[in-house]
């Protein structure tokens, strides 16, 4: 952690830079999250999923070796990966870094790939969660794709978050609507995920995830039937969110 900030707690540093940059629109809170000593070691965690190209692309603009983690899941859907490999190299992104669960703990705790059934929870840990927190452990800050509009969950979301006090949490996005994503995606020529013709305006593992109808809010098809709305890594005052929880 850098001098600067060494004295200072995560909830200060949260509380100031939510003060600085309240006003300030996604691409200078990005470029000045990149850079502010206040901030820290910075990381962008990305599910290359439906939207993520517009965080990659400005990361891409304004700092390229911006360390990038994509977490494989070994249960991801084969349009995610071979998107993940085309996007990096059309955005020359040069420092993705790509994490996986550890082999023996899959083996031990799901050898037969079926622990999505039995508990989502206990799966989304082991595949996301673990695996993570040891990629983050380097880091002050991370980046998110997470905006308001995408789930009653998230409508209270702010453009820096304290994450248990450990690390901070960086929403560049968070007022954005759905038309401006779509907007910047068209004016910047980007490439979309080829699932999202087919109805997917939200992305996670394939056994989990299905395609959303019309009407339908943007995460209705993560985990439905089943009593969940987040895969557990943005988490609130370290609880796994809940249909219906507020943030």
């Amino acid at each position: 952690m850098p001098f600067e900030i060494a004295n200072i707690t995560v909830n200060e540093r949260v509380e100031m830079l939510n003060g600085f940059y309240r006003h300030h629109a996604a691409i200078p809170v990005l470029r000045q999250a990149l850079n502010d000593p206040i901030v820290g070691n910075v990381a962008l965690v990305s599910s290359f999923g439906a939207e993520s190209v517009v965080l990659l692309h400005m990361v891409s603009v304004i700092k390229p070796e911006t360390p990038v983690i994509f977490i494989d899941t070994e249960m991801l859907f084969p349009e995610t990966l071979d998107y993940q490999q085309e996007v990096a190299h059309k955005l020359n992104l040069t420092n993705v870094r790509v994490i996986k669960t550890n082999e023996a703990a899959l083996k031990e705790r799901d050898p037969f790939g079926r622990l999505h059934i039995a508990d989502p929870d206990a799966c989304c840990s082991l595949r996301k969660l673990e695996p993570l927190e040891g990629a983050l452990s380097e880091f002050d800050a991370w980046i998110t794709g997470r905006k308001r509009f995408q789930a009653g969950t998230r409508q209270a979301l702010d453009l820096f978050e304290n994450e248990d006090n450990k690390r901070i949490k960086i929403n560049p996005l968070a007022h954005w609507r759905k038309p401006d994503l779509q907007d910047y995606i068209i004016n910047n020529n980007l490439p979309r995920h080829p699932l999202v013709a087919k109805g997917f305006p939200s992305i996670g593992c394939a056994p989990c995830t299905s395609a959303v109808k019309e009407g339908e809010d943007e995460r209705a098809g993560r985990w439905r039937g089943v009593n969940k709305v987040e895969c557990g890594i943005h988490l609130i005052n370290g609880a796994q969110m809940r249909e219906g929880a507020v943030q």
